[in-house]
């Protein structure tokens, strides 16, 4: 335009011509010098020579030199590992002439790059920081024989987590490129076995390398239907903004099956399992992508890496009655012969876990998220299932329905990641939804087939789209890793949150025991699982595999709930489940009393982890309570702001608020966060707290106050060593506990001593010592505050399990 602008008005000019012909040489020049200096690339494998490297890792290289050969780039491949050189140069020299081109590049084109991968690619032996200072000379003397600047350097380690602070140490000691080249590592999965050791590993690796040189690969995000995940939602924003909430999506299915075993890795599976194997990391990640908020650039990592964070925070935490586990028949056999265990060794470890996960945000409050994977299951299949609520009543009969597009259809988004039914990654949407948009030139629209059924409906019944090429995950993520894109990739914030997420769950499974399946098509139905509320359950009881014989141990439904007596109180035992079901039972039963009586029940809460369970077993379990008429109080509370995990009232919210239909102005939480500070004297929360209780509680009553009872003696947070609260005329106090956070807010033993009923649960092995203890001491609550509890005209009962009460 500007040139013929120029003739326009300059028709006669005798230099216009011959300076256009200067500028584009110049311009010519100027791209050719860019591609030039885009340097040289050197790419080291470490662990080139193992199973996961054979398989996948050269492959992918190979697709990269594919993608990225004259393009201005020259480079050199490096394997790398402990194996010797001779030997080293031999598997590598076999790996590297399995490789295979894509199906459009002819064989003749095919011969002729794989000969150049491999003059481009040799083996040595890397073991001590000498050995990466020579590869660092050699990449140097390399690069100056090509008269070429050094771009970068890319270390992958294919090498199992305990080898990585070595190699990280001589990497960053005498192996750095110099200035103005990048470096980028490349880390595999496990990436720790809980939170600490993942901290610890991060924290190792953090002291070598910036968090922009570090990429962690899961490779399930560069499976190409899981990387769709977010464009999809973010082109399709206008159908799903209405959709993708709590008002119109039933449920959502995130799922790995696979039909292999264990077999030969019984040593890895034994130190992790399926629920670290899988569910940590790559159900996790497909989780977050699917129930974060869409940021408005949804091409940006770090918006993405943001929105991530914020759903790991949403996440309702987990608890063993949110899991069912099991263990395939043979995996024990397997186990004693490989790892050489005695014939009475029998494993723990689950080879199949289904999960019931909670996103506790407007968007997705109620929605339950299934997670699910095992080994020796009935099919290989991968998916993501969004099945959406179908309020739809057709009066006709289903054979006059429209085909694909009657309302009363199922609906639902469906990421079919691979293998199963369909054989190939796709995105499936049901015709009775929308039309999606996808992008054209990596998706394609296919037809029907005939007698193929995906999620009880033909394919026809689907707006099916399938890659145009199907790519290797790993070549996908190579590619990512040269071209420095790190959304596909894990990073240390979202690593932590993740193992933050399911430490607490791993650890009360630790001692679970497994469902025994046969595998493969005999499971039938004994895997299938149902959820109640926050809890799963296996659909079918299984088979009792031992006979109860003469003097052998008696198990848990051997015992019914056993009555007696406690300090001259009532005394309630029995097992956890039993107990809490008793417990439930009895406040509705006080609290329909006191409606009857007086209107209204007023009952007091304490925080901790024993009353969750029954937290939620009120929550699920008793449709007769009168929550429309109960006001809840905190029998304590920590110093911290309500919205934080460790707060009692967070609890609360958690595992009942959110669950039932208690008004809002009958929730009466401790005002330990006033004027942007924790419980500081002067701003009086205490004074505050015991005025409205004076205020709505008749007489200070409270018509039920729970109690614990701590390993010290302390109940409520009223402790030894803190005499506050333990007598005087304050109804509420703030007092001292001996862990963090050490401030708390406490009703007082006086206030707590006029409720008409208190009850007191105890759970746990742990608790054992205490509860002897306090049976034999006398009113001494300057010892221990739980001996001062004895309501003066109402009614004192202790509900106990039998690890507790019997050892």
């Amino acid at each position: 335009m500007l040139a013929e602008l120029y003739f326009k008005r300059h028709p006669r000019h005798p230099g216009f011509w011959k300076m256009l012909a200067v500028a584009t040489c110049v311009a010519l020049l100027g791209c050719l010098q860019a591609q030039e200096l885009q340097g040289h690339v050197s790419i080291i494998l470490l662990g080139a020579t193992g199973d996961l490297a054979r398989k996948y890792l050269w492959q992918g290289l190979f697709q990269l030199y594919l993608d990225e050969a004259g393009k201005g780039h020259s480079f050199s491949f490096h394997g790398a590992a402990l194996t010797t050189t001779k030997q080293g140069q031999e598997i590598m020299a076999k790996v590297l002439e399995s490789l295979s081109c894509p199906e459009d590049v002819a064989p003749g084109r095919c011969a002729e790059l794989k000969d150049q991968f491999q003059g481009l690619s040799r083996y040595r032996q890397l073991k001590t920081p000498e050995d990466y200072a020579a590869l660092s000379e050699d990449v140097e003397a390399l690069v100056r024989h090509e008269g070429r600047r050094e771009a970068g350097r890319l270390f992958y380690f294919s090498v199992p987590p305990f080898a990585y602070a070595d190699i990280a140490r001589s990497i960053n000691s005498s192996c750095r490129p110099g200035p103005g080249a990048w470096l980028r590592v490349v880390l595999e999965k496990p990436f720790g076995h809980d939170h600490r050791s993942a901290q610890q590993l991060a924290t190792e690796l953090g002291s070598f390398f910036q968090e922009e040189e570090m990429y962690r690969v899961d490779h399930y995000l560069g499976k190409q239907a899981v990387a769709q995940i977010l464009p999809f939602r973010d082109q399709n924003r206008k159908a799903l903004d209405g959709l993708w909430n709590r008002h119109h999506v039933e449920r959502v299915e995130i799922i790995m099956k696979e039909t292999v075993d264990a077999e030969g890795r019984t040593s890895f599976y034994e130190e992790y399992g399926v629920i670290r194997d899988v569910l940590q990391n790559h159900l996790t990640e497909v989780l977050t992508l699917v129930a974060m908020e869409l940021p408005y650039n949804a091409s940006s990592a770090e918006a993405v890496l943001q929105h991530k964070l914020q759903a790991f925070r949403a996440l309702r935490g987990l608890r063993s009655a949110s899991a069912v586990l099991g263990q395939y028949r043979a995996y024990g056999a397997q186990v004693r012969r490989e790892l050489h265990k005695p014939d009475s060794f029998h494993s723990l470890t689950p080879t199949f876990a289904g999960i019931l996960v909670h996103v506790d945000n407007l968007r997705w409050e109620g929605v339950p998220f299934i997670l699910m994977s095992g080994k020796a299951l009935d099919e290989r299949v991968g998916y993501v299932r969004i099945l959406f609520k179908n309020r739809a009543f057709c009066a006709q009969s289903q054979k006059d329905w429209v085909t694909a597009r009657s309302p009363c259809l199922p609906q639902q988004v469906i990421f079919y990641i691979g293998h199963g039914e369909l054989g190939a990654p796709a995105v499936l949407v049901s015709r009775s939804l929308f039309k999606p948009t996808l992008p054209s030139k990596s998706w394609k629209e296919v037809g029907g087939r005939p007698g193929l059924r995906l999620f009880g409906r033909p394919l026809s019944d689907y707006y099916a789209y399938s890659p145009v090429r199907e790519q290797d995950a790993y070549a996908t993520l190579i590619s990512h890793i040269f071209h420095g894109r790190k959304g596909s990739f894990v990073t240390t914030e979202t690593l932590l949150a993740s193992w933050a997420f399911w430490t607490p769950l791993l650890d009360s499974l630790s001692r679970e025991v497994p469902r025994v399946y046969p595998g493969g098509a005999e499971n039938g139905h004994l895997l299938d699982f149902e959820f109640t509320g926050s809890q799963l359950a296996f659909c079918q009881q299984q088979v009792a595999q031992l006979v109860r014989g003469p003097g052998s141990a008696p198990m848990p439904r051997d015992f019914q709930v056993l009555r007696a007596t406690y300090r001259e109180s009532p005394l309630v035992a029995a097992w956890p489940e039993e107990l809490i079901a008793k417990l439930a039972s009895d406040i509705e039963a006080a609290a329909v009393q006191a409606v009857r009586r007086f209107g209204q029940f007023h009952l007091a809460l304490s925080g901790g982890s024993s009353p969750i369970v029954l937290f939620q077993q009120l929550a699920t379990g008793h449709y007769g309570f009168p929550w429309a008429r109960t006001h809840l109080w905190l029998v304590d509370e920590r110093c911290v702001p309500l919205w934080d995990p460790e707060s009692n009232f967070q609890g609360l919210q958690t595992h009942l608020l959110q669950h039932v239909r208690v008004p809002h102005y009958n929730v009466h939480p401790m005002p330990v966060h006033l004027h942007q500070r924790l419980c500081a004297e002067q701003d009086q929360g205490a004074q505050a707290y015991a005025e409205q209780i004076s205020a709505l509680v008749t007489n200070g009553s409270f018509d039920l106050v729970l109690l614990g009872m701590g390993p010290d003696g302390h109940t409520a947070s009223l402790f030894p060593q803190s005499p506050a609260g333990l007598d005087g005329e304050q109804l509420v106090v703030l007092t001292e506990s001996p862990s963090k956070p050490h401030h708390r807010m406490s009703l007082s033993l006086p206030l707590i001593n006029r409720a008409r009923k208190v009850a007191v649960l105890v759970m746990g092995r742990l608790k054992r010592e205490i509860t002897m203890l306090v049976s034999r001491v006398g009113h001494e609550p300057k010892k221990w505050p739980i001996s001062g509890v004895l309501p003066g005209s109402g009614q004192l009962v202790w509900y106990m399990d039998y690890e507790a009460f019997l050892g």
